[in-house]
């Protein structure tokens, strides 16, 4: 299990000394890497009762055209660049900042579909 506490050691390497154990809300879960494929989607319940919905696979995209300010779904065709990641654009991995080639052209994906459920981009 992943955990996001703080360390038991300093910057220096010195031991910190814990006052408290660990709690379940310092708890983290694996990244979710959204590969480019048919639609798979879970939903996960997080900190408050809360929703994030899990995409892993996506090939389709909300696609927004600055010029006259219109929005269109699209499919995925590739991932031309990913800033996050160089090896992820050889396996299709789609986060916030990574290009995608689209029917409409090259567009930059500007939300987290790991957290979202979905694939928002602009296209540049």
């Amino acid at each position: 299990m992943k955990w996001q506490g703080k360390s038991r050691r300093e910057p220096s390497g010195g031991k910190h000394i814990r006052s408290r154990g660990k709690r379940k809300f310092e708890t983290g879960r694996d990244a979710t890497d959204t590969h480019l494929a048919a639609a798979r989607i879970k939903s996960v319940r997080t900190f408050g009762g809360n929703r994030k919905m899990r995409l892993y696979r996506c090939d389709v995209a909300n696609v927004i055209d600055p010029k006259d300010a219109t929005t269109r779904k699209t499919t995925i065709e590739t991932v031309e660049g990913n800033p996050a990641n160089q090896y992820y654009t050889r396996r299709n991995v789609i986060t916030r900042g990574a290009i995608i080639k689209t029917a409409l052209g090259s567009a930059r994906v500007t939300n987290r579909p790991g957290q979202e459920g979905q694939v928002n981009a602009v296209l540049i």
